[in-house]
């Protein structure tokens, strides 16, 4: 399967909750990221963290499906 490149957007309501969940997946899924940027977004209440990843559509769908499990993580993805 063709590897492509991508974006993903994950928002965390919860970071005391979520956020070692979420950087241990993401450190099980580090080969296709290519990078990272985390931003503390107080106004809202939420953290976001963006990836730009290189990978199949089925890591991609692996990586955000066991994010997209998690509560109060939401997650999206754009690949070209």
């Amino acid at each position: 399967m063709e590897k492509r490149l991508g974006i993903i957007g994950i928002i965390i309501k919860d970071r005391n909750k979520a956020a070692n969940t979420v950087n241990s997946i993401l450190s099980d899924h580090s080969d296709m990221i290519v990078g990272r940027m985390g931003l503390p977004f107080k106004e809202r209440g939420v953290n976001i963290i963006d990836l730009i990843i290189e990978a199949t559509t089925d890591e991609v769908g692996a990586l955000t499906g066991k994010l997209g499990m998690l509560d109060g993580v939401r997650v999206k993805s754009l690949l070209v």
